[in-house]
C-alpha cells in the first residue's frame, strides 16, 4: 500500500526520506526531464507535476561511508539528534540508493503525493529549529516601541507665539509700571 503525503503551502522544515530501488544509470537520470514537456522519472514516482530539484538529494548510501544515514540527517541536514537515536540503526543498515526530499522542493504549494515504485518511503523527520527564549528587556529604554511617544511633546508654533506675547505684555506692564512710579 502505497503512503500519501498532504503538504502545505506552508510547510517548512521537513524532509522526508525514500528509497530509491535504481541502478547507478538510473540514478543519474532519475531527477532529470528527458525534454520540456516530459516531466522526470521523479515527478512520475512522486505524483507531482512541479518539484524543485534543487532541493532534493539522490545518491547511493555508500557515499556516507563513516557517518551514515543517521549522522548526516543529524550532522547535515540538522534533525534533532533524539528525533533519529530511535531509528539510527535501521537507517544506517540501509544499502542503495537514497533520495531526500526538503519542503522546499514543492515551492510553497499545496500537494499531495503518493510515492510508488521505485520509491519506498523510510520516515519523514523536522529540522530542530532554534528554541525561542523570552528575556527580560536589559533597560527601560528597550520597552519603548517606535513609535511611542518619550517625554513631552513638542510645542506647536503657536503655543510658542503666544508664550513670547505673555513675556512680553509682562514686561511692557512692569516697564509702564516703573514709568508712572518715576513720574509720579
Amino acid at each position: 500500500m502505497s503512503e500519501t503525503f498532504h503538504i502545505k503551502a506552508t510547510e517548512r522544515g521537513v524532509i522526508r526520506i525514500f528509497m530509491a530501488n535504481l541502478t547507478t544509470e538510473q540514478a543519474e537520470t532519475f531527477t532529470q526531464s528527458p525534454d520540456e514537456d516530459t516531466p522526470a522519472p521523479i515527478n512520475r514516482a512522486l505524483g507531482v507535476s512541479n518539484l524543485n530539484t534543487d532541493f532534493i538529494e539522490l545518491f547511493p548510501l555508500s557515499n556516507l561511508a563513516g557517518v551514515g544515514l543517521a549522522g548526516y540527517l543529524v550532522e547535515g541536514l540538522g534533525v534533532a539528534e533524539e528525533d533519529v537515536k530511535p531509528h539510527a540503526s535501521r537507517l544506517n543498515a540501509m544499502s542503495g540508493q537514497v533520495l531526500i526530499v526538503l519542503s522546499q522542493a514543492f515551492g510553497g504549494f499545496e500537494t499531495t503525493i503518493t510515492p510508488t515504485a521505485p520509491l519506498k518511503w523510510i520516515g519523514t523527520y523536522t529540522e530542530e529549529g532554534s528554541a525561542v527564549k523570552f528575556e527580560p528587556l536589559p533597560s527601560e529604554g528597550a520597552e519603548v516601541t517606535p513609535g511611542t511617544p518619550t517625554g513631552k511633546p513638542p510645542k506647536s508654533d503657536a503655543r510658542v507665539g503666544g508664550m513670547i506675547a505673555m513675556y512680553a505684555l509682562i514686561a511692557m506692564f512692569i516697564f509702564v509700571g516703573l514709568l508712572i512710579w518715576v513720574a509720579g
